[in-house]
């Protein structure tokens, strides 16, 4: 038969050591602690493995009313959705940097190839568009935003 578990020895999680971390913020603004012992409570806060790492390091400052530890649920919330339009956007952009500059290049080449004299030169342009175009356009199809 195992032993019950302290909830002193209960293992905490990043909601939890979010919650002290802002208490030790909020006692850092009344001039509670100076800046000196703030970071180094703020980074065994997130170093702390347990609810009695947590507790030692608020157990020295002022309780009241209004700065009350709020009680972290122990059932995770349900997972957010993530939204699609963020990647599609973020492609959207790189496909129009990536055009801008192929098109910028491109026209440095015609540029340089009927002013030059010498008729049309080694179509350098295609070593920026292409290596960078390919890697584009296997994002967009491992993504499936094809539209």
């Amino acid at each position: 038969m195992s032993q019950p578990v302290r909830p002193e020895d209960i293992r905490v999680s990043d909601a939890e050591r979010e919650v002290v971390v802002r208490r030790l913020h909020t006692a850092h603004t009344d001039g509670s602690l100076d800046l000196a012992e703030f970071d180094a409570r703020v980074v065994s806060a997130w170093n702390a493995k347990t609810r009695g790492d947590l507790l030692v390091l608020v157990a020295d400052l002022p309780e009241d009313a209004t700065r009350a530890m709020p009680v972290v649920p122990l059932v995770p919330p349900p997972p957010v959705p993530a939204r699609k339009s963020g990647g599609q956007r973020a492609l959207r952009a790189l496909t129009t940097v990536w055009l801008s500059v192929s098109a910028f290049n491109f026209a440095i080449w015609l540029l340089v190839s009927l002013l030059g004299g010498e008729g049309f030169v080694h179509p350098w342009f295609l070593w920026v568009a292409v290596p960078w175009g390919s890697v584009l356009g296997v994002v967009w199809l491992a993504t499936g935003k094809t539209r």
